[in-house]
């Protein structure tokens, strides 16, 4: 039996920064996903590994199940219906049965992190049992579209799915869905993956991936909200990495300067995030309601991006996304961090594919890396293959 599991990746519509300092903020989930198999060996085959391929990468883990019973002696104990967090001691022998691979580029920290996740939510959930597991995925990594998050939810719905707290039918065809409470238990896992890959995680992300949709958060409370309105996004990374906790903190410093003018900006984000929420959840029943609600989500993302500049986190390739696309009347703004990662782009229903062609070549030619993803779809699914050597 192999059992697949796919995740979406996420973006940040409105309020990043300003949701540190107490606005709104809304997030969604994209069309592109990180998928997850798990096939656990016949009894015939005598394999007692646990194997792990990262085919975007080619990187191939295996471990003799036996060597990680003995590092953890009882650390991770098999339980999979109560999610509990990896204490350091134990990050630290699980990451060292990661580095004794000797096969993650040293550049390449956060991976590690991965794989040591992989490692916790495996024992957890599934205990000492040999299988192989595939990764593949849509999303870039690093670039702040969620794909930690996605590799987390998709291995925990993959790993839940084959376990005693979840009862999908396996004999069903296609993509299926969890029930509220088996989606509550996935997403309390990858939360517990996301700690240990970023150590003080929001929740956001992991919530995202798992639910899909949109979902509002301010100040830790998170509400889900359904769209009513097919939006399209042309997302494009621009490739420049960026340092989330310098960006952060750079906020934080021209807030103490500047603590009226930052008080005001805050707020104005709180607004622009509370329209935002209010535009996407309202019924649209003919062409006419539809555009009228993307002219004011295009607006919105322009002063939001405004404002994102007013706290110092645009960069010069995301004012170069932003020049190129404005050529071609297309509202954009940075999504996440700043400082490079990605740039949203609204399509609205009616633009053209000629004029989408255009930008897209135009900003490739700059070496930037251009997707078109649908925005607010659904959150994990899972498929079930009894004959998993014919997938």
């Amino acid at each position: 039996m192999e059992v697949r599991a796919k995740a979406p990746g996420k973006i940040i519509l409105a309020g990043e920064h300003a949701v540190v300092h107490g606005s709104t903020a809304v997030a969604a989930s994209i069309d592109l996903c990180t998928y997850v198999s798990l096939t656990f060996p016949t009894n015939s085959d005598n394999d007692d590994k646990l194997r792990l391929h990262l085919d975007d990468m080619a990187l191939n883990f295996f471990w003799p199940v036996g060597k990680i019973k003995e590092a953890l002696s009882e650390k991770g104990s098999h339980a999979p219906s109560s999610p509990k967090s990896c204490s350091a001691e134990t990050i630290n022998i699980l990451a060292a049965l990661v580095e004794e691979q000797n096969i993650i580029p040293e550049a390449n920290i956060t991976l590690g992190a991965g794989v040591t996740a992989f490692l916790w939510l495996y024992t957890c959930i599934q205990g000492y049992k040999p299988a192989t597991v595939i990764v593949t995925s849509e999303l870039p990594l690093g670039s702040g579209l969620g794909s930690s998050a996605a590799f987390c939810v998709s291995l925990a719905g993959a790993l839940l799915a084959l376990s005693e707290s979840t009862n999908l039918d396996p004999n069903q065809q296609g993509w299926l869905s969890f029930g509220e409470k088996e989606l509550e238990l996935v997403n309390k896992w990858a939360f517990e993956g996301e700690k240990i890959i970023h150590g003080k995680p929001s929740g956001i992300d992991n919530t995202v991936s798992t639910y899909g949709n949109m979902i509002k958060f301010k100040s830790g409370e998170l509400m889900r909200l359904k769209s009513n309105t097919p939006l399209k996004m042309l997302i494009t990374n621009t490739n420049v990495g960026r340092n989330t906790k310098a960006l952060v903190a750079g906020v934080s410093e021209r807030t103490v300067k500047h603590p009226t003018a930052m008080a005001a900006v805050f707020k104005a984000v709180d607004s622009i995030s509370n329209e935002v929420a209010t535009i996407i959840q309202s019924p649209a029943h003919d062409d006419t309601a539809v555009t009228e609600k993307e002219d004011k989500l295009e607006e919105l993302m322009e002063m939001n991006q405004g404002l994102l500049q007013c706290m110092g986190v645009s960069h010069a390739s995301i004012e170069t996304v932003l020049r190129t696309t404005l050529k071609y009347k297309l509202a954009s703004k940075l999504t996440g961090a700043g400082g490079g990662g990605c740039v949203l782009t609204l399509l609205p229903t009616l633009s053209s594919g000629i004029v989408v062609d255009k930008v897209i070549k135009e900003l490739e030619a700059c070496g930037f890396q251009c997707f078109i993803a649908g925005i607010g779809g659904k959150g994990l699914q899972i498929s079930f293959n009894s004959s998993a050597s014919s997938s």
